[in-house]
């Protein structure tokens, strides 16, 4: 699962997302890509899994490209613990997803594949996906 090494602080603010995706909204490495069409917080263990299933459809052929990277800690109480006494332990790292942004990107494949690779992808992840190609 991805994480970072090391980070300046150990917990963070839950934070909101606002607006849309003002960077990595365009394709630079793939002919085809995943979009994400909603703002939603992305874990690692969704990453891994959509990783996972765009790699097996596509039977290690071609290239992939993960975009994103869980770089918040998401800490958590354990459950039947009373209100106060401070905030829980991180539990797992996430990544804050804004509208526009693209997820994956994958190359070396014909479109057909690419599409229902980047389809079973969008099943595993808690968005909206639009699946895109490269102009040129």
């Amino acid at each position: 699962m991805l994480q970072p090494t090391r980070t300046k602080f150990r917990k963070a603010h839950k934070g909101r997302i606002h607006g849309n995706a003002s960077r990595c909204n365009k394709m630079n490495y793939g002919s085809f890509g995943l979009k994400a069409l909603q703002p939603e917080r992305v874990i690692s263990k969704q990453i891994e899994a959509a990783r996972v299933a765009l790699t097996r459809h596509m039977k290690r052929q071609g290239r992939v490209w993960t975009r994103v990277f869980p770089n918040i800690p998401v800490s958590k109480k354990p459950t039947e613990v009373r209100m106060g006494k401070g905030k829980g332990s991180p539990e797992f790292w996430a990544c804050r997803v804004k509208p526009g942004r693209i997820l994956f990107e994958v190359d070396g494949v014909s479109e057909q594949i690419a599409k229902e690779a980047l389809y079973k992808a969008s099943a595993k992840l808690p968005i909206k996906t639009k699946f895109i190609r490269r102009i040129s």
